[in-house]
């Protein structure tokens, strides 16, 4: 068998280490998604909530919101549109600056993600994070050992064999910040 050389290399490849951990989980991600019949790239969620979280948002904006550049998330969004579960239109006084909203169809999707899915990615995830403890290097091999052993469709499908699901709440924005809702929305 052939040696891990990213794992033996330790800190040296610890960027190399993050993306592979978080290409197995988006990739995991996906197949709970596709197992929920919702064939959209698991990638694009993190926009869909941020603009459910904060409401319409300007591509720097929601750059700044889910934490990758701004030619990504116009890549991203252009996709988004495409599917008809967002809307743009250009800000008033400055046509070069473009504010993206959920559509309905794009708020119906978040609102069923939250209900069925997010909840049960969340869990899988907390679960294969459950017993890390000790040096950084050493719980990154113990992710990956736990992601390979038993992957987040595993794991959701073990989960709601053993106990009901519970309908879950989302958490409140921080203070200062304002979530577009008032009230909080079940996941």
């Amino acid at each position: 068998m052939i040696e891990d050389i990213v794992k033996e290399l330790g800190f040296l490849t610890l960027g190399t280490r993050f993306k592979r951990i978080g290409e197995a989980l988006q990739a995991q991600t996906q197949a709970l998604l596709t197992e929920h019949g919702i064939g959209m790239p698991a990638a694009h969620f993190p926009l869909l909530a941020a603009l459910d979280w904060h409401g319409p948002l300007g591509v720097g904006e929601l750059s700044q919101a889910v934490g990758v550049s701004q030619p990504v998330v116009t890549r991203s969004l252009k996709g988004l549109e495409d599917g008809g579960l967002v809307v743009s239109e250009a800000v008033e006084g400055d046509r070069r600056v473009r504010r993206v909203a959920l559509s309905p169809e794009g708020q119906a999707l978040v609102q069923r993600a939250q209900r069925e899915v997010w909840p049960v990615i969340e869990a899988s995830v907390a679960q294969v994070c459950a017993s890390l403890e000790g040096p950084l290097l050493q719980q990154l091999a113990a992710l990956e050992v736990g992601l390979q052993r038993t992957s987040l469709l595993q794991r959701s499908a073990a989960a709601m064999a053993t106990e009901p699901s519970s309908p879950r709440k989302r958490k409140a924005p921080a203070p200062g910040k304002s979530a577009k809702k008032t009230q909080e929305t079940p996941r």
